[in-house]
């Protein structure tokens, strides 16, 4: 499996993140994705999947109205691969595209019929067979957030609502004096619905005697966090893993600077450092084999190299 995050590839001069603190290698990033496929081409043997983790253009694009050549690009790197890519959806695509468009981009990689995720057709939640005995589950960590939807519709004022009773402050984004600081615009959340769905599957798993790998954007939980870059309720997630057997790993983007650990239930959260912030010269991706007992990470540049045993 060939890993990578927050590309957050615009067409522009480096810039800093909002903080003003971090650097932010805009058009370098597209160069460095470009890097990854190279080197997974030449894998052998070749990787099988690519599991993109979301952010994969920047919301400066929305602003200069470069969103559909940004994200052509994007799609056009990764095309020059033969193997099928898996995408989460981040805040960035959604600062960027409505919900309903991107359900009709090259980022909605959920299985043509909707059979294999919840109801709702704009969620990007699925799940499928990377191989005997391996599941993947894709979750869609915006599915409660106002990011992306219609002002008039249901989930939007809903997720508005929570996000309000929440965070007092003025500015959304900001978790300045929050007792639950992940409550913030730029995090998300997951549907009753996309949860119960997430429970079927993983039943299925556990039946059927498979091992599952999860990703989504944002990560869930704390300590593969740094308490902000968190989903909304990643207590209800967990609590979904943590009542199978199946699950062995939780693959996430969102945190820039990355993190990993292993909770109290063996269960592996890696949170994979961001192309956005790494300069020129050094590099952010990596390939995961998958053995029956464990999977290795093999990484290039900012990413470390990892053994997570099942």
């Amino acid at each position: 499996l060939g890993v990578i995050a927050d590309v957050q590839f615009a067409d522009a001069e480096d810039g800093s993140d909002f903080s003003g603190c971090r650097r932010r290698f805009y058009r370098h990033s597209l160069r460095l994705l470009r890097e990854a496929v190279r080197a997974w081409a030449a894998e052998s043997p070749p990787v099988d999947f690519v599991l993109q983790l979301g952010d994969s253009i920047d919301g400066l694009n929305a602003r200069r109205g470069e969103a559909e050549g940004a994200l052509r690009q994007v799609l056009e790197a990764l095309g020059r691969l033969a193997v099928p890519v898996h995408h989460a959806w981040g805040n960035h695509e959604l600062y960027n595209f409505s919900r309903a468009r991107l359900a009709r981009s090259g980022l909605c990689s959920r299985p043509a019929g909707g059979s294999a995720g919840p109801p709702d057709g704009q969620c990007q939640a699925y799940h499928c067979s990377l191989a005997a005995g391996l599941r993947l589950v894709v979750l869609d960590s915006y599915d409660l957030s106002p990011l992306g939807r219609d002002p008039d519709c249901p989930r939007y004022q809903e997720a508005l609502r929570l996000l309000r009773e929440k965070n007092p402050n003025e500015d959304l984004n900001s978790p300045a004096g929050l007792q639950e600081p992940q409550f913030v615009q730029f995090n998300g959340g997951f549907s009753k619905a996309q949860l119960d769905w997430f429970n079927e599957v993983l039943k299925f798993a556990d039946e059927n005697q498979e091992k599952v790998v999860v990703m989504g954007h944002v990560p869930i939980h704390p300590g593969a966090s740094d308490g902000i870059a968190l989903a909304w309720n990643y207590q209800a997630a967990l609590s979904v893993i943590h009542s199978h057997q199946c699950v062995v790993c939780v693959l996430a983007g969102h945190l820039h600077e990355g993190a990993y650990c292993l909770d109290c239930h063996g269960v592996h959260h890696l949170t994979l450092e961001g192309v956005i912030e790494t300069s020129p010269g050094s590099s952010a991706f990596g390939t995961i084999y998958v053995y029956e007992d464990k999977m290795i990470l093999k990484g290039r540049g900012r990413i470390a190299d990892r053994v997570m045993h099942f």
